[in-house]
């Protein structure tokens, strides 16, 4: 297929996160003509970054560290790197203070992990080996599981005996266990159990559920082998990257350009409406929108089928995130700082603090001791800033304004405004100076953003809500977006394809609900050619 002139497309990809544009390049290597059209003045959904504190500093604005983007065959297809990406690593992966100037810290070097384990408890590193080992034989096949459409028949096939080499049902049942009884079976020590914890912590499991285990493992052990690396330069880059491959094969990107409506006639999606006035036609459309913007939004309920009606009523988002950027005059005094300082540091004192914190959030309750993942940002890449100052910032989950029911500390509403924001701000900022002294002389600048500028700013950011919805069992795999899809990314009307992290496998940076789309969208596209429908 050739490029089409004027204002049909083979494909009109609605939004320009990273989900978006792996489709759009992932259909244009198919050989179809490609537009992608996007509400805000910059490409890259969540993944951006700007000079807007403080124009010496570099913040992303968003997503930071991606090592999903390193895992995930939709990325690393693309070969980005040829299109002027490059990754930076901080000189640890991940810390986590605790007790009296303590710290777990995982290394890209899983002997040194282990050595440093072993050192706060003796037999915590080779639990932490042996669990290496396993992830070894697994690790593949899983991540490669995660990601492909479902059902995963080829990962599966290999999953099957490589879990029988791993050890069985004696693995299956240790990934199925809850991250916070998992870290205490393996561990003599409280730094295993706070590092897999800490990376369940990621998403919105709590910690004590099924499903938490296999997301800590999951996220630790991607840790372990490729780090959690950043982009040189800034989130940017990364989005960068996927732009210029897209225009190097001939796909056209415009931004300032809002979706309206996905036009379906005789129960076919056959293009979009924008807000100034354009119409573009395509043979498939893939929505890189959150499911409650799509379904009933962009696609109105009468166009839809009622199974996927039904379904939306139940849709679950995950909870909202508070997120403070700093400018700092320097390194952070933290107590007990390793030799190599961690590009990521999480805040809890315990896996306890954590799960009691975490359970608040998903009942509606702020939290007054809040879990922080935070990013000392120019350790992990010096460009983020000058010579010995700090691009740094923290976010931590809250509940959605909607579902906020009452504050566990003292002053903020659940209105999120300002006054909350900076009251909230202050507790986050408290929890880092109890930890590293002096924190506080060093800020020359710092930005607040809650639930509603993040939204404001990414229109999937429903209420905060920085995974498409939940990651919790009852939403993921068949289950995701809703039953009626069965994980997958055809909508139930034809021509229609969903690509943002609402669908299979859900949020983080690893392109695989895009890619999947696209491989959808073509899919179908031959199946209609071969029954005699017209292109």
């Amino acid at each position: 297929m050739t490029s089409a002139p004027g204002r049909r497309y083979d494909a009109v990809v609605v939004g320009a996160g990273p989900n978006g544009l792996v489709a759009a390049n992932v259909l244009l290597d198919a050989g179809w003509s490609v537009l992608v059209l996007e509400a805000q003045p910059t490409v890259g959904g969540a993944v951006r970054s700007d000079r807007e504190l403080h124009p010496d500093f570099v913040h992303d604005t968003f997503s930071a560290f991606y090592p999903l983007a390193l895992a995930s065959r939709a990325i690393t297809s693309l070969r980005l790197e040829d299109h002027g990406l490059a990754w930076e690593h901080a000189p640890a992966v991940l810390g986590n203070p605790f007790g009296d100037g303590q710290w777990a810290v995982l290394h890209r070097d899983r002997e040194r992990t282990a050595a440093g384990m072993d050192a706060l408890h003796p037999g915590d590193g080779e639990a932490w080996l042996e669990l290496c080992r396993t992830w070894d034989r697994i690790g593949g096949a899983l991540v490669d599981g995660l990601t492909s459409p479902f059902p995963p028949v080829r990962a599966g096939a290999r999953l099957l005996p490589a879990l029988a080499r791993a050890g069985g049902l004696d693995t299956v049942r240790r990934l199925a266990t809850p991250v916070a009884s998992l870290g205490r079976e393996m561990f003599g020590g409280p730094a295993g159990g706070l590092l897999l914890a800490g990376n369940a912590g990621h998403a919105d499991f709590p910690l004590s559920s099924p499903g938490s285990g296999v997301f800590g493992v999951l996220m630790s052990m991607l840790a372990q082998t490729v780090g959690f690396p950043v982009p040189r330069g800034g989130a940017q880059a990364l989005t960068d990257a996927l732009v210029t491959r897209l225009t190097s094969i001939g796909g056209r990107v415009e931004t300032g350009r809002e979706v309206t409506r996905v036009v379906v006639r005789d129960g076919r999606a056959v293009g979009v409406q924008t807000r100034d006035g354009e119409a573009y036609d395509a043979r498939a459309v893939v929505a890189d929108v959150v499911a409650p913007k799509l379904f009933g939004g962009l696609v109105p309920r009468e166009d839809l089928p009622a199974r996927v009606v039904r379904g939306m009523r139940h849709f679950e988002l995950d909870p909202g995130t508070v997120k403070v950027d700093w400018a700092l005059t320097g390194a952070i005094p933290w107590t007990g700082r390793p030799d190599d300082s961690p590009g990521t540091v999480h805040v809890a004192d315990s896996v306890e603090e954590m799960t009691e914190t975490l359970a608040k959030v998903s009942s509606g309750v702020v939290p007054d001791r809040p879990f922080l993942l935070t990013g000392q940002m120019t350790t992990s890449d010096p460009s983020r800033s000058p010579a010995g100052t700090e691009s740094f910032w923290a976010y931590t989950h809250v509940p959605q304004p909607a579902m906020t029911r009452r504050d566990a500390g003292e002053g903020v509403t659940g209105r999120w405004d300002h006054d909350d924001l900076e009251r909230f701000a202050d507790r986050m900022q408290a929890r880092i100076e109890a930890r590293a002294p002096g924190f506080g002389d060093l800020v020359a600048a710092r930005r607040v953003m809650g639930p509603h500028e993040l939204e404001a700013r990414n229109a999937n950011l429903v209420g905060g809500a920085i995974n498409g919805g939940t990651s919790q069992l009852h939403q993921e795999l068949v289950f995701r977006p809703v039953p009626a899809m069965r994980g997958r990314a055809a909508t139930g009307v034809p021509g229609l394809f969903l690509a943002s992290a609402s669908a299979h496998p859900g949020g983080g940076v690893h392109g695989a609900a895009g890619a999947n789309a696209a491989r959808a969208a073509l899919w179908e596209h031959r199946t209609r050619r071969l029954r005699g429908g017209r292109s």
